[in-house]
C-alpha cells in the first residue's frame, strides 16, 4: 500500500524491506502485509522534520491508512474465525488495542498537538514487524498444521481443512 508515492524529498528510500521470513504463507495476507510495510516507508520518506509539511502528508494519508488496517485485521480475523484458530480472541484483541492507539495519535494530532512523523514511523515499523514476527506467526503454523498440500507443493485451506479439528 503507496498512499503517497512522491515523498517530499527526491530520493525515496526502504526504511524497512519485507523478507520471506515476514511470510504467513498465505499469499492475501504477505500481500497486506507488504502493504503496510510500504506504509512505513513511505511515513519514513516524508519524515523532514518540517513540522508544516509533515501535517500536511499526515492529514492527506491517514484515514486511508486506517481504513486500510482495518480492512487487513478484518481480512486475518475472518481466516481465524474460518478456520477455528483457538487464538482469535487473543490476536484480535491485540488489533483493538494497536488501533485504540492509532486512533489516540489521530485524535491527538487533530486537536493540534504536535506529530513527530518520524517517530510515529518507528512506533508503526515496530509493532507491523513485531506483530507479524511473533503473533501473526501463531496463526500461520496453526494454518500450516490444517492445510492440504496441492500438487505443485503450495499449501491451500480448503473447506475440508476447515472441519477438521488438529
Amino acid at each position: 500500500m503507496v498512499i503517497n508515492t512522491v515523498p517530499n524529498s527526491s530520493k525515496s528510500k526502504e526504511h524497512v524491506s519485507w523478507s520471506d521470513s515476514y511470510s504467513m504463507g498465505v499469499k492475501l495476507i504477505d500481500d497486506q502485509h507488504k502493504g503496510l510495510l510500504d506504509f512505513v516507508n513511505d511515513l519514513f520518506n516524508h519524515s523532514t522534520g518540517n513540522e508544516d509539511e509533515e501535517r500536511a502528508y499526515f492529514k492527506e494519508v491517514i484515514n486511508q491508512a486506517l481504513q486500510y488496517i482495518k480492512m487487513h485485521f478484518q481480512t486475518e480475523e475472518k481466516l481465524m474465525i474460518m478456520t477455528k484458530f483457538i487464538g482469535y480472541a487473543e490476536h484480535k484483541k491485540k488489533h483493538d488495542d494497536f488501533k485504540l492507539t492509532v486512533i489516540k495519535s489521530v485524535k491527538d494530532f487533530d486537536s493540534g498537538k504536535r506529530l513527530v512523523l518520524e517517530k510515529f514511523a518507528y512506533f508503526l515499523k515496530d509493532w507491523v514487524l513485531t506483530h507479524i514476527a511473533i503473533v501473526d506467526r501463531q496463526y500461520a503454523e496453526y494454518f500450516k498444521k490444517i492445510a492440504t498440500r496441492k500438487a505443485d507443493g503450495k499449501l491451500s485451506i480448503t473447506k475440508e481443512d476447515i472441519a477438521i479439528k488438529p
